[in-house]
């Protein structure tokens, strides 16, 4: 598989990893869900655009059989469709998630990926 495209502007795309774990303090919880609506409008809109191209909040092992009020949310997990890592790094630090202080800043990993299969 190709590890570039061409956008629609015609510059040349790259994939990229994000891991982005929450903070794990006592606040974390209420901080994410405070904001979990705009994170969602603008992930929506991300994925309009054709950047955002996977992505979903992480759960524990033992959130797998859970019911959904009971699962444990421990970060996030994205594939974002970006001109560079600068570009990409620009669009997490963007997002609502981030400004909030949800996704921990020390721990965040935005990685180029070479995908093996083909994106939805």
């Amino acid at each position: 598989m190709s590890t570039t495209s061409d956008s629609p502007s015609g510059s040349k795309t790259y994939k990229f990893m994000v891991w982005a774990p929450d903070y794990t303090d006592q606040e974390a919880l209420s901080r994410r869900l405070s904001v979990r609506s705009r994170h969602l409008e603008g992930a929506r809109n991300l994925i309009g655009q054709g950047i955002i191209k996977v992505a979903g909040g992480l759960l524990t092992p033992e959130s797998l059989e859970a019911e959904a009020a009971n699962q444990k949310l421990v970060g996030s997990a994205l594939i974002y469709e970006a001109e560079s890592l600068a570009a990409a790094r620009k669009l997490v630090e963007e997002d609502i998630y981030y400004k909030s202080n949800v996704w921990d800043k020390e721990k965040l990993v935005i990685l180029p990926i070479n995908m093996a299969t083909p994106l939805p």
